[in-house]
Protein backbone atom coordinates (compact mmCIF):
# COMPACT_ATOMS: atom_id res chain seq x y z
CA UNK A 1 0.00 0.00 0.00
CA UNK A 2 1.41 3.50 -0.73
CA UNK A 3 2.84 4.47 1.95
CA UNK A 4 2.39 8.61 1.56
CA UNK A 5 -1.54 7.68 1.51
CA UNK A 6 -1.28 5.94 5.02
CA UNK A 7 1.30 8.14 6.37
CA UNK A 8 -0.20 11.76 5.58
CA UNK A 9 -3.32 10.84 4.33
CA UNK A 10 -5.19 8.97 6.95
CA UNK A 11 -3.89 11.27 9.65
CA UNK A 12 -5.21 14.34 7.45
CA UNK A 13 -8.62 13.03 7.13
CA UNK A 14 -8.26 11.79 10.74
CA UNK A 15 -7.22 15.51 11.99
CA UNK A 16 -9.79 17.71 9.40
CA UNK A 17 -12.86 15.91 10.99
CA UNK A 18 -11.49 16.34 14.64
CA UNK A 19 -11.30 20.06 13.74
CA UNK A 20 -14.71 19.63 12.51
CA UNK A 21 -15.78 18.58 15.81
CA UNK A 22 -13.64 21.28 17.75
CA UNK A 23 -15.55 23.70 15.45
CA UNK A 24 -18.75 22.93 17.28
CA UNK A 25 -17.41 22.84 20.61
CA UNK A 26 -17.22 24.94 23.71
CA UNK A 27 -16.37 24.08 27.32
CA UNK A 28 -19.91 24.23 28.32
CA UNK A 29 -20.18 20.92 26.25
CA UNK A 30 -18.14 19.15 29.32
CA UNK A 31 -19.93 20.37 31.52
CA UNK A 32 -23.27 18.35 30.38
CA UNK A 33 -21.50 15.55 31.42
CA UNK A 34 -22.77 17.05 35.33
CA UNK A 35 -26.15 17.75 33.88
CA UNK A 36 -26.64 14.33 33.03
CA UNK A 37 -24.74 12.21 35.08
CA UNK A 38 -26.58 8.74 34.50
CA UNK A 39 -26.96 8.43 31.07
CA UNK A 40 -23.21 9.77 30.73
CA UNK A 41 -21.58 7.41 32.89
CA UNK A 42 -23.70 4.39 31.43
CA UNK A 43 -22.70 5.05 28.00
CA UNK A 44 -19.27 5.52 29.30
CA UNK A 45 -19.03 2.38 31.26
CA UNK A 46 -20.82 0.33 28.12
CA UNK A 47 -18.19 1.95 25.53
CA UNK A 48 -15.19 1.54 27.49
CA UNK A 49 -15.84 -2.18 28.93
CA UNK A 50 -19.06 -3.85 27.82
CA UNK A 51 -18.29 -3.59 23.75
CA UNK A 52 -14.84 -4.74 24.09
CA UNK A 53 -16.17 -8.05 26.19
CA UNK A 54 -19.38 -8.01 23.34
CA UNK A 55 -16.80 -7.46 20.73
CA UNK A 56 -14.35 -10.46 22.24
CA UNK A 57 -17.53 -13.15 22.78
CA UNK A 58 -18.46 -12.66 18.84
CA UNK A 59 -14.83 -12.84 17.44
CA UNK A 60 -14.65 -16.27 19.07
CA UNK A 61 -17.77 -16.66 18.33
CA UNK A 62 -17.00 -16.62 14.35
CA UNK A 63 -13.59 -18.21 14.50
CA UNK A 64 -12.22 -14.78 12.74
CA UNK A 65 -8.43 -15.28 11.86
CA UNK A 66 -6.03 -13.37 14.26
CA UNK A 67 -5.65 -10.40 12.21
CA UNK A 68 -8.94 -9.62 11.56
CA UNK A 69 -9.48 -10.64 15.04
CA UNK A 70 -7.21 -7.77 16.38
CA UNK A 71 -9.00 -6.00 13.77
CA UNK A 72 -12.19 -6.02 15.24
CA UNK A 73 -11.29 -5.67 18.83
CA UNK A 74 -9.50 -2.30 17.74
CA UNK A 75 -12.65 -1.04 16.29
CA UNK A 76 -14.81 -2.02 19.49
CA UNK A 77 -11.64 0.40 21.33
CA UNK A 78 -11.92 3.18 19.30
CA UNK A 79 -14.61 5.93 20.44
CA UNK A 80 -17.94 6.85 19.09
CA UNK A 81 -17.49 8.40 16.01
CA UNK A 82 -18.80 11.94 14.88
CA UNK A 83 -21.40 10.52 12.47
CA UNK A 84 -23.15 9.37 15.68
CA UNK A 85 -24.00 13.30 16.02
CA UNK A 86 -25.70 13.92 12.47
CA UNK A 87 -28.18 10.67 13.14
CA UNK A 88 -29.12 11.71 16.86
CA UNK A 89 -29.88 14.79 15.59
CA UNK A 90 -32.07 13.53 12.73
CA UNK A 91 -33.93 11.13 14.54
CA UNK A 92 -34.53 13.14 17.67
CA UNK A 93 -31.68 12.07 20.14
CA UNK A 94 -30.06 14.44 22.89
CA UNK A 95 -27.44 16.03 20.86
CA UNK A 96 -25.75 18.43 23.75
CA UNK A 97 -24.70 14.46 25.24
CA UNK A 98 -23.41 12.85 21.98
CA UNK A 99 -21.26 16.04 21.51
CA UNK A 100 -20.15 15.54 25.23
CA UNK A 101 -19.53 11.62 25.11
CA UNK A 102 -17.74 11.99 21.69
CA UNK A 103 -15.36 14.49 23.50
CA UNK A 104 -14.90 13.15 26.94
CA UNK A 105 -14.36 8.99 24.41
CA UNK A 106 -11.98 10.51 22.31
CA UNK A 107 -9.65 11.68 25.64
CA UNK A 108 -10.61 8.09 27.21
CA UNK A 109 -9.57 6.19 23.98
CA UNK A 110 -6.17 7.26 24.12
CA UNK A 111 -5.50 5.46 27.41
CA UNK A 112 -7.80 2.69 26.83
CA UNK A 113 -7.10 1.89 23.00
CA UNK A 114 -3.94 1.06 23.32
CA UNK A 115 -4.36 -1.30 26.24
CA UNK A 116 -7.03 -3.45 24.32
CA UNK A 117 -5.00 -3.55 21.19
CA UNK A 118 -1.88 -4.72 23.39
CA UNK A 119 -4.15 -7.89 24.95
CA UNK A 120 -6.15 -8.94 22.24
CA UNK A 121 -3.05 -8.99 19.49
CA UNK A 122 -1.28 -10.90 22.25
CA UNK A 123 -4.03 -13.33 22.93
CA UNK A 124 -4.96 -13.95 19.14
CA UNK A 125 -1.51 -13.75 17.44
CA UNK A 126 0.12 -16.05 20.23
CA UNK A 127 3.69 -15.36 18.62
CA UNK A 128 4.95 -12.77 21.55
CA UNK A 129 5.19 -9.79 19.54
CA UNK A 130 3.97 -6.66 20.91
CA UNK A 131 1.27 -4.76 18.53
CA UNK A 132 0.07 -2.08 20.83
CA UNK A 133 0.81 1.40 20.92
CA UNK A 134 4.00 2.47 22.48
CA UNK A 135 4.02 5.73 24.94
CA UNK A 136 5.64 7.58 21.61
CA UNK A 137 2.75 6.16 19.40
CA UNK A 138 0.13 7.20 22.23
CA UNK A 139 1.29 10.74 21.86
CA UNK A 140 1.36 10.91 18.23
CA UNK A 141 -2.93 9.31 18.31
CA UNK A 142 -3.15 12.06 21.30
CA UNK A 143 -2.02 14.79 19.05
CA UNK A 144 -4.15 13.31 16.03
CA UNK A 145 -6.94 13.55 17.96
CA UNK A 146 -6.75 16.30 20.32
CA UNK A 147 -5.05 19.17 18.28
CA UNK A 148 -7.72 19.52 15.83
CA UNK A 149 -10.08 20.06 18.90
CA UNK A 150 -8.36 22.18 20.62
CA UNK A 151 -7.91 24.22 17.75
CA UNK A 152 -11.38 24.25 16.23
CA UNK A 153 -12.47 24.86 20.16
CA UNK A 154 -10.12 28.19 20.15
CA UNK A 155 -11.39 29.28 16.61
CA UNK A 156 -15.03 29.50 17.84
CA UNK A 157 -14.42 31.12 21.56
CA UNK A 158 -12.29 33.72 20.14
CA UNK A 159 -13.22 34.19 16.43
CA UNK A 160 -17.22 32.57 16.25
CA UNK A 161 -17.97 34.12 13.13
CA UNK A 162 -15.02 32.62 11.12
CA UNK A 163 -16.05 29.13 13.33
CA UNK A 164 -19.08 29.71 11.79
CA UNK A 165 -18.41 29.83 8.34
CA UNK A 166 -15.76 26.95 8.27
CA UNK A 167 -17.83 24.83 9.96
CA UNK A 168 -19.75 23.49 6.74
CA UNK A 169 -16.77 23.79 4.45
CA UNK A 170 -14.73 21.72 6.96
CA UNK A 171 -17.02 18.75 7.28
CA UNK A 172 -17.60 18.60 3.84
CA UNK A 173 -13.66 18.37 3.29
CA UNK A 174 -12.92 15.76 5.66
CA UNK A 175 -15.83 13.57 4.11
CA UNK A 176 -14.16 14.55 0.81
CA UNK A 177 -10.45 13.46 1.99
CA UNK A 178 -11.91 10.30 4.01
CA UNK A 179 -13.66 9.09 0.30
CA UNK A 180 -10.09 9.67 -1.25
CA UNK A 181 -8.19 7.88 1.44
CA UNK A 182 -10.19 5.28 1.77
CA UNK A 183 -11.22 4.60 -1.65
CA UNK A 184 -7.32 4.14 -2.39
CA UNK A 185 -6.85 1.93 0.47
CA UNK A 186 -9.60 -0.03 -0.93
CA UNK A 187 -8.55 0.10 -4.90
CA UNK A 188 -5.05 -1.03 -3.58
CA UNK A 189 -6.68 -3.92 -2.19
CA UNK A 190 -9.40 -4.44 -5.08
CA UNK A 191 -8.49 -7.99 -5.52
CA UNK A 192 -9.06 -8.85 -1.96
CA UNK A 193 -11.80 -6.92 -0.70
CA UNK A 194 -14.54 -9.44 -1.93
CA UNK A 195 -13.30 -12.33 0.39
CA UNK A 196 -12.60 -9.41 3.27
CA UNK A 197 -15.92 -8.61 3.30
CA UNK A 198 -17.22 -12.24 3.25
CA UNK A 199 -14.70 -13.39 5.98
CA UNK A 200 -15.61 -10.15 8.60
CA UNK A 201 -18.78 -8.89 7.00
CA UNK A 202 -21.23 -11.22 9.34
CA UNK A 203 -19.20 -10.52 12.40
CA UNK A 204 -18.98 -6.63 12.03
CA UNK A 205 -23.11 -6.36 10.97
CA UNK A 206 -23.67 -8.73 14.06
CA UNK A 207 -21.23 -6.23 16.68
CA UNK A 208 -22.76 -3.14 15.33
CA UNK A 209 -26.48 -3.98 15.78
CA UNK A 210 -25.12 -5.02 19.40
CA UNK A 211 -23.54 -1.84 19.86
CA UNK A 212 -26.70 0.08 18.69
CA UNK A 213 -29.00 -2.75 20.91
CA UNK A 214 -27.27 -2.09 24.36
CA UNK A 215 -26.12 1.74 23.54
CA UNK A 216 -30.01 2.04 23.78
CA UNK A 217 -31.58 -0.74 25.95
CA UNK A 218 -29.26 -0.44 28.71
CA UNK A 219 -29.90 3.34 29.41
CA UNK A 220 -33.42 2.58 28.99
CA UNK A 221 -33.65 -0.08 31.39
CA UNK A 222 -31.85 2.18 34.20
CA UNK A 223 -34.31 4.43 33.83
CA UNK A 224 -32.97 7.49 31.39
CA UNK A 225 -35.20 9.08 29.47
CA UNK A 226 -35.77 8.39 25.66
CA UNK A 227 -33.51 11.41 23.79
CA UNK A 228 -30.52 10.78 25.93
CA UNK A 229 -31.21 6.75 25.10
CA UNK A 230 -31.45 7.35 21.54
CA UNK A 231 -28.03 9.92 22.20
CA UNK A 232 -26.17 7.02 23.37
CA UNK A 233 -27.66 4.48 21.13
CA UNK A 234 -26.01 6.20 18.01
CA UNK A 235 -23.03 6.81 19.92
CA UNK A 236 -22.01 3.23 21.32
CA UNK A 237 -23.05 2.12 18.03
CA UNK A 238 -21.60 4.07 15.55
CA UNK A 239 -17.45 3.86 16.30
CA UNK A 240 -15.19 6.07 15.35
CA UNK A 241 -14.00 3.72 11.96
CA UNK A 242 -11.72 6.09 10.83
CA UNK A 243 -9.42 6.37 14.02
CA UNK A 244 -9.47 2.38 13.79
CA UNK A 245 -8.61 2.11 10.03
CA UNK A 246 -5.56 5.10 10.62
CA UNK A 247 -4.27 3.11 13.08
CA UNK A 248 -4.00 -0.15 11.59
CA UNK A 249 -2.85 1.39 8.40
CA UNK A 250 -0.60 4.14 9.63
CA UNK A 251 3.34 2.64 8.86
CA UNK A 252 4.31 4.63 12.44
CA UNK A 253 1.47 2.68 14.48
CA UNK A 254 0.42 -0.88 13.26
CA UNK A 255 1.07 -0.43 9.48
CA UNK A 256 -1.07 -3.58 9.04
CA UNK A 257 -3.79 -4.17 5.87
CA UNK A 258 -5.87 -6.66 7.34
CA UNK A 259 -6.64 -5.22 10.73
CA UNK A 260 -8.00 -2.38 8.50
CA UNK A 261 -10.84 -4.58 6.92
CA UNK A 262 -13.03 -4.51 9.98
CA UNK A 263 -13.08 -0.86 9.87
CA UNK A 264 -13.54 -0.71 6.08
CA UNK A 265 -16.73 -2.66 6.43
CA UNK A 266 -18.14 -1.38 9.35
CA UNK A 267 -17.50 2.10 7.90
CA UNK A 268 -20.14 0.82 4.98
CA UNK A 269 -22.61 -1.08 7.52
CA UNK A 270 -22.81 1.47 10.08
CA UNK A 271 -25.04 3.70 7.64
CA UNK A 272 -27.52 1.42 7.07
CA UNK A 273 -28.06 -0.05 10.05
CA UNK A 274 -28.31 3.04 11.93
CA UNK A 275 -30.72 4.85 9.36
CA UNK A 276 -32.59 1.33 10.80
CA UNK A 277 -32.22 1.61 14.14
CA UNK A 278 -33.13 5.47 14.13
CA UNK A 279 -36.18 4.85 12.44
CA UNK A 280 -37.33 2.19 15.13
CA UNK A 281 -36.68 3.86 18.20
CA UNK A 282 -38.87 6.68 16.45
CA UNK A 283 -41.33 4.44 15.74
CA UNK A 284 -41.12 3.51 19.33
CA UNK A 285 -41.36 6.71 20.80
CA UNK A 286 -44.00 7.97 18.90
CA UNK A 287 -46.22 4.96 19.31
CA UNK A 288 -48.10 5.86 23.23
CA UNK A 289 -48.45 9.81 22.24
CA UNK A 290 -50.60 8.34 19.07
CA UNK A 291 -52.45 5.87 21.39
CA UNK A 292 -53.54 8.66 23.62
CA UNK A 293 -54.47 10.42 20.96
CA UNK A 294 -56.74 8.16 19.52
CA UNK A 295 -58.43 7.58 23.06
CA UNK A 296 -58.82 11.31 23.69
CA UNK A 297 -62.15 12.92 23.59
CA UNK A 298 -63.12 14.42 20.75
Amino acid sequence: MDSALTLIGLPIALGIIMLGLGLGLTTADFRRVAQHPRAAVIALVCQMLLLPAICFALVLAFDLPPELAVGMMLLAASPGGTTANLYSHLFGGHVALNITLTAVNSVLAVFTLPVVVNLSASHFLGDGRSIGLQFDKVLQVFAIVLVPVAIGMLLRARLPRLAERLNRPVRILSVVVLVAVVAGAVLGERENIADYFVSVGLAVLAFNVVSLAVGYGVPRAAGVDRRAATAAGFEIGIHNSTLAITIALSPALLDNTRMAIPGAVYGIVMFFTAAAFGYLVTRVGTRPAAVVDESAPA
